[in-house]
């Protein structure tokens, strides 16, 4: 019984050793490995090239929490992330938001990165709230913007400009509703995407984990560009 149990073994780790070490093996060759866990993505060596050209960001020009205005100038040369949320969101904001603040503490200290944060309740949301909003969440970076201006102005961006949705929802709670993308925007001023299956994201997924880990890989490939 005991040569059998012997056999037995020998014959499942020779099948393990026919099946998987090859595949091992190549995953190094190719550097398709886990890295740590600050990013937590699979490494493949991509260049910026690799990443969609989607065009030109919209042309915006909002109030920041700081009461100064921020337009696309404002992040000429720099990398950024733009989403759209409201302070007072019961519901996506709060995770999309948490997830902001994981990618500012990964790239805390670059100046040639930032974020953009545009209230679709502009109404609630004056620089006086989005001040307290951003000192809630512990925001460090000076290039984090909290923008509001006039609620036509910013729904047109969303909606037109972006095609992120954003409108009003009085059956839902906080009475607004959104997309929970968030849009990559490179140092020249172009949305920019990886590729999935040879089809363009558009957006990232900020409630999901698989997509703020797609975002943050991504910033980086831009970064160096």
């Amino acid at each position: 019984m005991k040569n059998k149990s012997y056999i037995a073994i020998s014959f499942v780790i020779l099948v393990f050793g026919i099946l998987v070490v090859p595949k091992i093996v190549e995953r190094i060759k190719n550097n398709d490995i886990v890295q740590g866990d600050r990013l937590n993505v699979v490494t493949n060596n991509k260049s910026a090239d690799a990443l969609y050209l989607m065009g030109p960001a919209p042309k915006f020009e909002l109030t920041d929490q700081n009461n100064k205005i921020v337009n696309n100038e404002t992040y000429k040369g720099k990398v950024y992330v733009l989403e759209f949320f409201f302070a007072t969101c019961p519901t996506i904001c709060p995770r999309m938001n948490a997830s902001l603040r994981t990618v500012e503490d990964l790239f805390y200290g670059n100046k040639n990165f930032g974020i953009a944060s545009i209230t679709i309740n502009p109404e609630n949301d004056t620089p006086e709230v989005l001040k307290k909003h951003a000192k809630d969440l512990g925001v460090k970076s000076e290039n984090w913007h909290f923008l509001t201006g006039k609620k036509e102005y910013i729904y047109d961006l969303a909606n037109k400009g972006f095609n992120i949705y954003a409108g009003k929802n009085e059956k839902i709670g906080g009475g607004f509703e959104h997309s929970g993308y968030f849009a990559l925007i490179d140092k020249k001023g172009n949305i920019r995407c990886r590729l999935k299956e040879g089809n363009p994201i558009m957006y990232y997924e900020g409630t999901e984990k698989s997509g703020v880990n797609d975002i943050k890989e991504d910033i980086k490939i831009l970064l160096e560009e």
